[in-house]
């Protein structure tokens, strides 16, 4: 259910780093979501929106010698989705959103861009000793 979900909040940030692309109802449309899942993808588009800020600056500490503005699109709003999950939604555990984040990095990335969400997101839970994390 909210790997469908997680995968239509990716999109949508993923077109929003393009100034807009496909509206939420398009991407939610063609992927055809349920009312749950188009509320878990409304609340981590919303979550990004909110907290964009200090997403960058996460990803920007993490990935050391590489800022955030320099990676690939589609890294970016991986990173982004999976910080969603892990600082602001309680009930999924971070290796989950770990996970889901390399699915999404290997099916609109690069094999080599799996293994930069994962070491990205590996040493922000790690390294971060944040009560977010799980």
């Amino acid at each position: 259910m909210r790997s469908k979900a997680r995968e239509c909040a990716f999109k949508v940030i993923f077109a929003s780093e393009f100034g807009g692309g496909e509206s939420r109802r398009a991407v939610y449309r063609a992927e055809e979501l349920d009312e749950e899942e188009k509320e878990y993808a409304d609340r981590l588009v919303g979550i990004v929106g909110e907290h964009r800020k200090e997403f960058s600056e996460i990803l920007d500490k993490y990935s050391i010698g590489f800022s955030e503005k320099r990676m690939f699109p589609a890294d970016r709003s991986v990173l982004l989705t999976a910080l969603a999950e892990i600082y602001y939604v309680e009930d999924v555990p971070a290796v989950v959103s770990i996970d889901e984040a390399v699915g999404l990095a290997k099916k609109y990335s690069t094999e080599k861009s799996a293994g930069f969400v994962n070491g990205i997101l590996a040493s922000v839970i790690s390294g971060d000793g944040n009560e977010h994390n799980h």
